[in-house]
């Protein structure tokens, strides 16, 4: 696939206004097909002319027909949207594969939850109350929820469709009006969301999409002073550049940068359930998810058996371009691939024995940005590849003593997102859960199933605000309350 002709829309639109057109300076960006490195499609890039143009569309929208939309209104239309990307699925899941590299059933699954996202909050849209306060004699006092405005919705390259869906469908649901800048190394999804969203009668303006470099039009939105929240899902460092752009006007940011996630495995735990668990949730898109369980912790009375355990599914794992849909894709990038390779020469240069890899087939396409999926063993917890985020298919197995030794190397990085906890006893369960310091914390499960329903965020440097849930449509709304002096 080498021409935009094969797509079924052309891939060089910005959607401002309810209308296509190109980047306003005319410059285009080259997406890469990561399975084979050729080239894909051409797409906008779109600078800070074509980011203040949506952002008016944006506010044009809040003051025309959709800020005059009930709740009831908007979750018709989320919902139908919904139906729309379940109906596209097939579709949908080919163009997330072959932008990010990931196996098409992985992309299917992607597709499913941005239709359950869209399901959800649809359903929440006329469901978000305020309340009555009890206040002094002569006063009745209440509150209720407004949108914040135009919303800025900066979406990161491996998760394209799952990001759009808890992101622009919470700001959605509650009425703001948004802009999205997704990455510019995997945006086919989000233009066919955009199309999708205007098939299903979502009003003009109340989203709109800026293809383009991050320092371009990431930077021009989060510095716009007409954005009223962003919501960015990104590494540590760009994460703090938004934070302080976003400071200059004041506007609230919730930031999801990453993490470098435990699953600890305690003696008493049910092995045959816990591992697919343990190797699925550090191989699922080559490694590439901000919740990936890259840290394998083991007491040490188990820790042989899940490590010959763990070792014999790595050199079963089938590595494959995306349309073969295999158990791992490649990574993103060349980039991206030497970065995770230099973090597997530095374990192999300090001597940490690997467990197992898979093996990378002789039919690999020679381009594609492949890594062998690698479990290595007896890893320290204050090595780099036990504290930095490698965002590849590599996981650390390190083993621990007891319930103190396990929290102290669970708690031991700067990062706090998920972890896992795998244990019969259903009292340490909750202690772990108590003193893990982190935003969601699995026990006897790990990810539940994606969890739409589940709030989600982190703590440290994996960042602030929560997504999912109602806890997303809270951070899309600001409270107003209202006193009423009547004797």
């Amino acid at each position: 696939m080498n021409t935009v002709n094969e797509f079924p829309f052309d891939t060089r639109g910005i959607l401002v206004a309810g209308r296509w057109r190109p980047a306003a300076s005319g410059a285009e960006l080259e997406l890469l097909n990561p399975s084979d490195g050729q080239r894909l499609a051409p797409i906008a890039r779109g600078q800070a002319e074509d980011v203040a143009a949506a952002v008016d569309a944006a506010q044009a929208a809040l003051d025309g027909p959709w800020g005059a939309m009930s709740a009831l209104e908007r979750g018709r239309v989320l919902h139908a949207m919904g139906l729309r990307v379940l109906a596209m699925a097939d579709e949908l899941a080919r163009l997330e594969a072959l932008d990010v590299g990931k196996p098409l059933r992985q992309g299917r699954a992607d597709a499913v939850a941005l239709a359950r996202y869209l399901e959800f909050y649809g359903g929440a849209a006329d469901k978000v109350m305020g309340q009555t306060i009890p206040f002094a004699n002569g006063y009745t006092a209440f509150s209720w929820r407004e949108p914040h405005g135009v919303t800025a919705h900066i979406v990161p390259w491996n998760y394209p469709m799952q990001i759009i869906g808890r992101s622009v469908g919470a700001a959605l649901a509650m009425g703001n009006a948004c802009v999205l800048k997704p990455a510019e190394e995997a945006c086919l999804t989000a233009l066919a969301f955009a199309r999708i969203a205007e098939e299903s009668g979502l009003p003009s303006g109340a989203l709109n999409v800026v293809p383009g470099l991050g320092e371009e039009a990431g930077a021009a939105l989060a510095a716009h002073p007409g954005v009223r929240h962003i919501s960015f899902t990104g590494s540590v460092e760009v994460g703090a550049l938004i934070q302080a752009a976003a400071a200059r006007h004041a506007v609230p940011v919730t930031l999801e940068l990453g993490g470098k996630s435990p699953q600890i495995v305690f003696d008493d735990a049910d092995l045959d359930a816990a591992l697919p668990f343990l190797v699925n949730a550090g191989i699922q898109n080559a490694g590439q998810t901000c919740s990936a369980a890259s840290r394998i912790l083991v007491q040490q009375g188990v820790y042989r058996q899940v490590r010959e355990r763990m070792a014999e599914r790595y050199r079963a794992l089938r590595v494959a371009p995306a349309l073969d849909d295999g158990d791992v894709g490649p990574l993103i990038s060349a980039r991206q691939r030497q970065q995770v390779n230099r973090c597997l020469a530095r374990a192999h240069h300090d001597g940490l024995p690997v467990a197992a890899s898979a093996t990378l087939p002789s039919s690999l396409p020679a381009g594609g940005f492949y890594v062998a999926p690698t479990l290595v063993a007896d890893v320290p917890p204050e090595h780099p590849i036990a504290q930095d985020e490698i965002f590849g298919p590599v996981q650390a197995l390190i083993p621990f003593t007891d319930e103190a030794d396990a929290l102290r190397i669970a708690n031991g990085t700067a990062y706090g997102l998920v972890a896992g906890v795998w244990t019969r006893d259903g009292s340490r369960g909750l202690r772990m859960a108590r003193r893990l310091r982190c935003g969601q914390v699995f026990i006897n499960n790990y990810g539940a199933g994606g969890g739409i329903e589940l709030p989600f965020g982190g703590v440290k440097l994996s960042g602030h605000g929560r997504e999912k849930g109602f806890d997303a449509l809270y951070g899309f709304s600001a409270l107003k309350t209202v006193a009423i002096k009547h004797d």
